[in-house]
């Protein structure tokens, strides 16, 4: 057993350094989310002051059905715009990544306009867009929802196929060639092929997508009709009025529905990893 090499002061202390700076870093993103989960269990109006443990602002939470409704209009939205995001993100990613075609720097700008353009832009645009072909905002559930996940899914598709496309460039063309040389067709050699390295990316742009619109506030309050309410837009009318205990059980359910994605979608990826491995 070999006998273990001392570290020396200098490289000590850097080491020190380094890490208190992390753990400084650390504090400061995530004491805030630390604090508000606690006092979402505060027995207290005021929010200010502890006073003892309660769970009756979740129970409150769960008994508002205007919340609850806000919440399932976000959830549908997120679904259906990270759906579309990912088929219209990865079909673009492959057509930059693999054609060449005129104006095709253009075109990748234009791709890249949803991802620089200040969301306050996005959401008037829209909102004209919208208001000069007349779309309807008293339409029967879900179609009330069309405008938003029509606005959501354009400034979510672009992150998809950048995620996408920086995966492709790892990807060895050879493979495809020696598939097709043993008789596959095109689409069983994207199928078989490209479509499982793509996976990593499809899923984190998945992921991304819809952490994007679920928690979208300007260009969904541009875009959203009278009779249509997202959970984001829910949560800013009760935060303006003062931050209740209740308030830190809605932003503490939806960190916990954060971190659950996110669970899942790195469990997936070390699956599809572990799948794709030789």
């Amino acid at each position: 057993m070999s006998a273990r090499v001392p570290i020396a002061p200098l490289e000590y202390g850097r080491r020190l350094w380094l890490r208190s700076w992390v753990g400084a870093v650390a504090v400061f993103l995530y004491a805030p989310l630390v604090f508000l989960i606690v006092f979402s269990f505060n027995d207290s109006k005021a929010n200010l002051v502890w006073k003892g443990f309660t769970l009756k602002y979740y129970g409150k939470v769960f008994a508002d059905d205007t919340l609850m409704v806000a919440l399932g209009n976000s959830l549908t939205i997120a679904f259906l715009a990270t759906l579309a995001s990912v088929v219209l993100g990865a079909l673009a990613a492959v057509m930059l990544w693999r054609f060449r075609f005129p104006f095709k720097a253009s075109v990748e700008g234009a791709m890249s306009l949803p991802i620089v353009v200040p969301e306050i832009c996005m959401g008037v645009a829209m909102l004209v867009f919208f208001a000069a072909i007349g779309w309807p905002n008293d339409l029967p559930w879900p179609f009330s929802l069309g405008a938003i996940t029509i606005a959501h899914i354009t400034f979510c598709f672009p992150f998809v196929a950048l995620v996408v496309r920086a995966r492709l460039a790892s990807f060895n063309r050879e493979q495809e060639e020696a598939a097709k040389d043993l008789g596959a067709t095109e689409w069983q050699t994207f199928r078989d092929v490209l479509l499982p390295h793509m996976k990593p990316g499809l899923i984190a742009g998945a992921l991304l997508s819809f952490t994007l619109s679920l928690d979208d506030f300007v260009i969904t309050f541009f875009t959203s009709g009278p009779n249509t309410i997202t959970f984001p837009v829910k949560v800013y009318s009760m935060v303006r009025f003062s931050v209740t205990p209740a308030v830190n059980a809605v932003s503490a359910l939806l960190i916990l529905l954060t971190v659950v994605l996110t669970t899942i979608a790195l469990k997936m990826q070390d699956i599809s990893g572990e799948s794709g491995a030789p």
